[in-house]
């Protein structure tokens, strides 16, 4: 007679099995990663690369920048503003004929009391987190394989209420808005978007200065997974986002439940 515990154990048995036979998921294909010296872009790019792909990176610093390729072994790198519109224009004119899959990370956002609200920064910030996706979604038509994916980074911090997020709730809630109409638009290339809450980065740790450890204590203690998300988890759903081909035009929240917590 086979009992619970023999199926069990054949159950985990078939699992190790596929896994260990398991094929890298982007082999032979062409991964973008613009922002990808550090944080989540770098982070991606690795597991890319150990999934198979051959990487692309681009990013602002050129230190950084080399050192990420070298890491990685970056088939090329471009030092690149990539809210200069021009330099956009050429870093994709001088990308292979065909490439598969596009991660922007992009810059942060803005927060500013209404009351100190500077125009012209609130006109940047919008075309850095509006436009640019448009342009992303121009230049990949013809570029970007049937199929493949353009993957863009959002956040869920926007969704709250307060002094200081006007401007970045308007743009938490346009965005996934102008993704789902992009992945019509740009068919059979695949659009999704990525909303993560707090991620334990490079850039957190700038902004947070003296109170990033309070932070962490703070997230550890109140989230529901009981960690603090990092980039590897945000490469892990990226890198799954192009591996399925069946996902386009979605937002895909990861914030360790951070929504779900009062004040989170």
């Amino acid at each position: 007679m086979t009992t619970a515990s023999d199926v069990s154990t054949l159950h985990r048995s078939t699992l190790d099995r596929s896994t260990l036979h398991r094929e890298p998921g982007l082999t032979g294909q062409t991964v973008v990663v613009i922002g990808g010296s550090a944080g989540i872009g770098l982070e991606t790019a690795r597991l890319a690369r150990t999934e198979g792909a051959d990487v692309i990176l681009a990013a602002r610093n050129p230190e950084r920048l080399a050192a990420a390729a070298a890491e990685v072994g970056a088939v090329r790198t471009a030092a690149l503003d990539v809210t200069d519109w021009a330099a956009l224009d050429r870093f994709f004119g001088e990308l292979p004929e065909v490439i598969d899959h596009v991660l922007v990370t992009g810059p942060g956002p803005y927060y500013a009391p209404l009351a100190e609200l500077d125009r012209e920064r609130a006109h940047q910030d919008w075309d850095h987190h509006l436009w640019l996706p448009v342009a992303i979604g121009q230049h990949a038509v013809g570029r970007v394989r049937p199929g493949g994916t353009l993957l863009f980074m959002g956040g869920t911090g926007g969704r709250s209420r307060g002094p200081g997020l006007s401007l970045i709730a308007a743009g938490t809630a346009a965005l996934p808005a102008l993704v789902a109409n992009l992945a019509v638009e740009v068919a059979p290339i695949r659009v999704n978007l990525i909303a993560a809450g707090f991620v334990d980065t490079p850039l957190s740790a700038s902004l947070l200065g003296d109170g990033l450890e309070a932070r962490r204590a703070e997230l550890r203690a109140t989230l529901p997974i009981g960690r603090v998300v990092g980039p590897a988890d945000i490469a892990a759903l990226a890198v799954h986002i192009m591996t399925n081909t069946a996902l386009t035009g979605a937002t895909y929240d990861i914030d360790g439940g951070q929504q779900l917590v009062s004040g989170g």
